[in-house]
């Protein structure tokens, strides 16, 4: 199946589920709303012509600013990555949280049993939480860890550091002791290359 003839296939079998359909670099992306967002991937994995039977990758993403702009919508996006074995096709599906300041979507491992651990990534890394996932915890960050990394809001350095205190034997966390600084990228233009 052509992207051309999964973007229609999609955009008749998903119907109203979908918000937005985008067929671009020869790639098609389903963007829904946090409420149609099972329905969405049941169908795309149960329907006979469409039969995305795996959930190959899934992440969050942080759109506060994008292509260094301010963002006009949603926020928060949980984006995964589907593939038909079958078809030998594959497809994107973006579905926006609805609220910005407490980010949820439901949980797809239902649906995809691989979910999982991209879901608990998702949650630990961008605070987005799965709504019904069996054991929504962090994966990466320590248990004790304080906000989200990969949120653009987030500082360079972090709000804690941790240390091995030899008087105490244990591992204590304290307030960052570096200073933030600027980094400014070196500019290489071409006509500098090789003396001219």
């Amino acid at each position: 199946m052509h992207a051309n003839d999964l973007h229609a296939a999609a955009s008749r079998i998903l119907g109203d589920k979908a918000s937005n359909i985008i067929l671009a670099f020869g790639e098609v992306t389903v963007e829904c709303r946090a409420e149609h967002y099972l329905d969405v991937m049941t169908t795309l994995r149960d329907h006979e012509e469409l039969h995305f039977e795996l959930l190959v990758d899934l992440c969050g993403v942080d759109y506060s600013t994008y292509k260094n702009q301010a963002w006009q919508g949603k926020r928060f996006a949980a984006v995964s990555q589907l593939l038909s074995v079958k078809n030998n096709q594959r497809i994107r599906v973006r579905v926006w949280a609805d609220d910005d300041g407490f980010p949820v979507v439901e949980s797809v491992v239902p649906v995809y049993n691989s979910a999982d651990w991209y879901e608990r990534e998702a949650f630990d890394m961008y605070g987005i939480i799965f709504n019904n996932h069996p054991d929504l915890r962090r994966i990466l960050t320590d248990y004790g860890f304080v906000g989200h990394p990969f949120r653009k809001d987030f500082p360079v350095s972090g709000y804690v550091e941790m240390r091995y205190d030899e008087a105490e034997k244990r591992v204590i966390y304290q307030p960052v002791t570096i200073e933030p600084r600027e980094i400014t990228p070196r500019v290489v233009r071409e006509e500098n290359y090789g003396g001219h």
